[in-house]
Formats: structure tokens, sequence, C-alpha cells
């Protein structure tokens, strides 16, 4: 008797609409419906099976949660109500007082407050560590070193870290590596795939898409999950239903926005580059990017950011986006329209201007989210800028 038939794995394109979904009878909705409620009836008896939205499994949360995990190939996910709610929760179910942690220097800037000044309060000690530096993660090990925290690629810079010598001193020394990996969404880069053991996104940018949902994923093993939950319970950081059901109406179009992003970044980067008002352009898919091999091996895409450091320094920044009237001026990225932000007055303002030019962030330098609109355009917009 012939062995059944598994059935057939579905591609990125078909998952970002369907994964998490139950089998569709007769009249059920296509769309998964907004279950906009607090309380839902309860079985008597039982404490496992009560669904409460601070919980994160109510109907509009747990599709989205299983199509991210399978977007990731994680056993788990878990949405919660920010980014940084994610991160937070995230580390800090790995984290206990007396514990030390490594991170890279190349960090979001809100990350780096969260790490070093909040986690300090708590008692967990933190080491940012150089990734250029040879053996740099190995040498900084403690026995108290309980993980290793990185972002690829890194927000604002673009550069692209390889995760294969740093998973070898995880699985080594048993401790997790926990990757942010919002810069390239699962379209581009599915770090587990590579030795992490934790995914984090900020669902608010290329996961939502459309500038209008705050958000955040957590991906990983169930029992891991599991304790992020809990953490999430206590922190109050569960989303709302609205919110989950906006972010699976934008993952449906995940890949063919992250598709045309990343082919309106190439073309841009490409044009920036041959601008003498350019003084330097960061986007991995070029060949002159430091770390553009890597970004070949790691990466599907490389994605729909790009740093820009303009000749004239502050003052040329602040010229420029003045004179900017299609991509506008806003601090968020990953959506639909595309966005400019200059880091030393948003995610790094909080650093001296040469502690920001020690991590390629000089004054000058600014960050550009590519969205949907025709390359031509965004082209046309940026030299008439330049003028």
């Amino acid at each position: 008797m012939a062995a059944p038939r598994r059935p057939r794995q579905h591609s990125l394109p078909t998952q970002v609409l369907h994964a998490g979904e139950e089998p569709h009878d007769t009249d059920a909705p296509v769309v998964t419906p907004l279950y906009q409620s607090v309380n839902f009836i309860s079985e008597i008896g039982r404490s496992d099976s009560v669904r409460y939205p601070r919980y994160g499994n109510t109907p509009n949360a747990e599709i989205v949660q299983k199509r991210l995990a399978a977007l990731e190939k994680a056993e788990s996910g878990l949405l919660l109500a920010s980014g940084m709610g994610a991160t937070a929760c995230a580390m800090l179910a790995l984290l206990r007082p007396g514990d030390h942690l490594l991170a890279c220097r190349w960090i979001y800037g809100g990350t780096r407050r969260l790490l070093t000044e909040e986690f300090a309060s708590l008692g967990i000690d933190v080491t940012l560590v150089d990734p250029e530096e040879p053996r740099a993660w190995r040498r900084r090990l403690r026995k108290e070193t309980r993980a290793i925290f990185l972002e690829s690629p890194v927000n604002p810079t673009c550069r692209v870290i390889d995760l294969r010598p740093v998973s070898y001193v995880t699985q080594e020394n048993g401790i997790a590596l926990v990757v942010d990996s919002t810069f390239a969404s699962p379209v581009n880069f599915r770090p587990l795939e590579h030795g992490a053991d934790v995914v984090i996104h900020s669902a608010t940018k290329f996961l939502n898409g459309h500038h209008d949902v705050v958000g955040g994923a957590v991906l990983g093993t169930a029992p891991y999950i599991e304790e992020v939950r809990q953490k999430m319970i206590m922190w109050g950081q569960a989303p709302d239903p609205f919110a989950c059901w906006l972010l699976e109406r934008g993952l449906k179009t995940l890949d063919v926005r992250v598709q045309r992003q990343n082919h309106n970044a190439m073309r841009i980067a490409k044009w920036c580059a041959e601008r003498r008002e350019v003084r330097a352009v960061s986007y991995p898919g070029l060949p002159d990017h430091p770390d553009h091999e890597i970004a070949q091996a790691h990466l599907s895409g490389f994605g729909g950011m790009l740093g820009i450091e303009l000749t004239g320094g502050g003052r040329g920044a602040d010229r420029f986006i003045r004179k900017l009237r299609l991509i506008r001026h806003a601090p968020s990225l990953g959506g639909v329209d595309s966005l400019v932000s200059e880091p030393r007055h948003s995610s790094h303002t909080d650093l001296a201007a040469d502690e920001r030019a020690k991590l390629g962030i000089p004054d000058g330098f600014l960050r550009l989210s590519i969205g949907l609109e025709d390359a031509d355009d965004l082209i046309a917009d940026i030299e008439q800028a330049l003028h």
C-alpha cells in the first residue's frame, strides 16, 4: 500500500496570505473577521481556555502569530504592542539580575538605551561589542553571559552581520542568539536558518507596511515564547484586536511590497552613488558596501532601506530635506510611502556627534525608507532636492 502523500509545503508568497488559516467552510468569510471584543465566553471549571486580549490568545492575534511563525520557520510566535515592547519582553524572558548580555554596538538608539540604562537598573550587565573586532564575541564572554543580541541589517547604516561565527559561539556556550530582523523582514532574511535562536521584529515597519499600526513580534521555540508571553501579560504589552487585524491585512502584501522596495532601493542606491553631492551610499546591494559578500550569502534581497551621507554635512541635510516634495520627513520606515529621517535628530539623538560618527552616522547622514512609488519619480525628487 502506497504511503499517503505529504501536503505540499507552500512557498513564502503563499504563506503570507494563508499560513495559520483554518479550512474554509461554505459561507465562511474569506477575510478574517475583526473580533473587537475584550471578553469571550469561558468554559466552566477551566482556566487554560480563557481568552483575553492581554493574554495574546484572541482570534485576531492567534492567526497572525501562526502566520509569522510559518514565515520565520519558528515553532511559535507572539505579537506585542510595539517593537520596543517585543525587545524588552524577549530579553527579560532570557535574563535575570546578575546575568550578563553581549550586544552589538551597531543597534537602534532606543534599544541601546533599553539595554544600557533600563537593564542596568534591573541588575543586568551589558557589554557593547564592536563586531568588526577579531574574536570580539568570544573574548568578551563571561560565565554569567546568557545571550548575544544584534541587529542585521543594522539601523540606520544597513551593515549586515555574518551570523555564522556568532552562532558558533552561542551554540558552544549554550547561550541564546537573539536577532532583530526588522530591516529585512522574512522576505529578505530568516535568521533562524542561519543559527539564531530568537527573532524580533518591529511589526510597525515592513510587516504591516502601511504606517498605521504599532506592533512587535517575537519568534522562537514554543517553551521560550510562552515565557515571553508571561512577561507580556505582566507588563501589559499585548496589542489590541484591531491592530492585529490590520497587521494581518498588511502581511498579505508583504512579499510583493518588499520585492518592489528591493528593486526601487537598488536603483536609487546606484543613482546616488554617481552623484558628487553624495559623499557615501550605504546599501548592501552595492559591490563597494563593506558587507556585500555577507549580504549575498545571507539575504534573499538587499532591502528597501539605504543610507546616504551628503557632502554638505548637517546643514546640507537640512536643506535637502526641506526641498523634498515626494519623499516625506518622518521617523518610521518600511511602509508603502517613501520616508527620510535624520538619525542625529531621531533614533540616535542621545549620542554626541563624535559617538555617532564612530558608528557610521556622521552629520549629513540620512536614512531613506524606499516605498512603492515609481523609482524614476523618487530619483527625480532626490535630484531636484540636491540642486
